[in-house]
């Protein structure tokens, strides 16, 4: 056997070998040479080439540096350079967008301050005066009106202002007892478990103390004026530590000393809880003494009926509303047509969405009966009968027999259950626009600013701050009406764009969402716009 001068050679004999266990490849690092007849070699001999690569593999295989070599390189000048180079620029960077950060915070228009808010600022006030005349006849009284609680949650009202209920013998002043709950009404379990059910809806419950509620004056007599504060004392003192969320009293412009009683009850009422709330009622329209009532004491929400008269509509809302909004100031206000009545009682037919707008919209809280959202009407008054709050109206069975005093014709479409859902209904637009009220800035405590417009019509913006703004446009008359706005330049000023996308209009005929260009803005008779558009720095 030969052998090569640079490998070692190993001859097999593979016909030694059975054919079905031959080997069909070499190991990594090995040259097979297989050598078939003459030659050299003998016949069936593979000479199988092993070469020393595992060695040389191993010897050119790289384990790294030692930790003397690392240190030995890591001190060398160039990377010692590198090294302070990199830090520098990571410091650079970073103090550079720190600095960056400064400077947007310090150009960023600041945020107004929010105002102190009470709950009752935050939304709608509903009032159910007669509870046996807003439940079904069958289910009347205390137990029934917690049942309703899940319909008033859906009008987004925050606060429900209910009674009197306390026992009032009729302009008996002695028998009359505030602090105890007419049994024909309910009991004051009864009261506990509406209470207790309301706050889990965060509903509040304003009750309402009125004295002689059933009897010619609901004061009594002035000379009786010193025994009804002592009861009205007392009476606030139980009913607050029974945990209602405040007091109502109305008819105050009969009452001897008014300014003076109404700062004493607001005082027991704050000192208890800065949440509870004082609300009086006149049915005075007499501006001056409107003011003379709501400077007796801060915070007195006071409804009155300044905007009810028999002019009402077309100029005289706008006329009415911008007087109270400058005469009252700084103080908060409420917005009604009267202290008791039905919007019906004041308002014709095609005006009353105008007014739900209008109240949702002005800066105050809305105060509303039972009934308005849905259009009632009072009860017709037969002869010799006093007159009967109207029956609410859920469904078909709520309507009266013809014996009995009615709240109009079996018209479905005059229902809770005919309205709900239908897209244009009284009750639709109310609860539209209740919805908008209590989560909108700009609703809530915006700012007030009113737009020149055309005759018949009122138009104003509510903004606040850096969000949303609303613009409201509403047309009293009966006539269509082209909206002047005001110049391009003036709307710009006062950061109003060129279009504005319509959220509700009182009319059908416009989709919400609609873009309105506000120079050309034409509104329907009775028609009222909802529009709103983003702040622009």
């Amino acid at each position: 056997m030969s052998h090569d001068a640079e490998v070692d050679m190993k001859e097999v004999e593979l016909n030694e070998l059975d054919p079905e266990k031959q080997p069909m490849n070499a190991a990594s690092g090995v040259a097979v040479a297989v050598a078939v007849g003459g030659g050299a070699e003998k016949n069936g001999l593979v000479k199988i080439k092993v070469a020393d690569d595992e060695a040389e593999e191993a010897s050119a295989k790289f384990t790294g540096l030692s930790k003397e070599e690392l240190l030995k390189v890591a001190g060398s000048p160039g990377w010692v350079r590198t090294r302070w180079a990199l830090l520098v620029l990571f410091w650079l960077g970073w103090l550079g967008m720190l600095a960056g950060a400064v400077v947007i915070i310090v150009q960023a228009p600041r945020c107004r301050p929010l105002p102190q808010q009470k709950w009752w600022h935050k939304g709608a006030l509903y009032r159910v005066g007669d509870i046996q005349a807003f439940q079904p006849r069958d289910k009347g009284g205390l137990a029934g009106l917690e049942g309703r609680l899940d319909y008033l949650n859906s009008l987004k009202v925050k606060g429900i202002v209910l009674g009197p209920l306390h026992t009032n013998p009729k302009d008996d002043v002695t028998g009359t007892d505030l602090k105890q709950i007419d049994p024909t009404l309910g009991s004051k379990e009864e009261f506990d478990r509406l209470l207790e059910s309301a706050k889990k809806k965060s509903i509040r419950v304003v009750l309402d103390l009125t004295p002689n509620y059933r009897g010619q004056n609901s004061w009594f007599l002035s000379a009786q004026v010193g025994l009804v504060a002592a009861k009205m004392k007392d009476a606030l003192e139980f009913w607050l530590e029974a945990g209602v969320d405040g007091f109502q009293v109305r008819d105050v412009e009969n009452l001897t000393d008014a300014s003076s009683l109404l700062a004493e009850w607001q005082n027991i009422t704050q000192s208890f809880n800065e949440e509870k709330l004082l609300m009086a009622g006149t049915d005075s329209s007499d501006l001056q003494q409107i003011l003379k009532l709501l400077n007796s004491t801060k915070d007195l929400l006071l409804t009155s009926s300044f905007l009810s008269g028999s002019s009402l509509g077309k100029e005289h809302a706008r006329l009415q509303a911008t007087q109270y909004l400058n005469a009252t100031g700084d103080h908060w206000r409420s917005w009604s047509v009267s202290q008791t009545g039905l919007l019906t009682s004041f308002v014709p037919a095609s005006l009353l969405r105008l007014y739900q707008l209008l109240f949702f919209t002005l800066p105050g809280t809305p105060v509303f009966s039972y009934g308005d959202e849905i259009g009632l009407l009072q009860a017709a008054i037969l002869p010799g009968q006093p007159e009967q709050a109207p029956i609410m109206l859920w469904d078909e069975s709520s309507f009266p027999s013809t014996s009995s005093p009615g709240s109009g014709s079996a018209d479905l479409n005059m229902t809770v259950k005919g309205q709900d859902n239908v897209p244009g209904s009284l009750l639709s637009v109310f609860r539209k626009l209740s919805g908008e009220r209590v989560k909108e800035r700009s609703l809530l405590h915006g700012d007030f600013l009113e737009l020149p417009s055309g005759p018949g019509l009122f138009s104003y913006i509510r903004c606040w701050d850096q969000n949303k703004r609303f613009l409201v446009v509403l047309n009293f008359g009966d006539q269509s009406a082209s909206a002047s706005l005001g110049p391009a330049d003036l709307l710009s000023s006062a950061g109003v764009p060129a279009k504005a996308e319509l959220l509700l209009s009182t009319q059908p005929g416009r989709q919400e969402g609609d873009s309105l260009a506000l120079q050309h803005l034409t509104l329907e008779p009775h028609e009222g716009l909802l529009l709103h558009f983003p702040y622009v720095a």
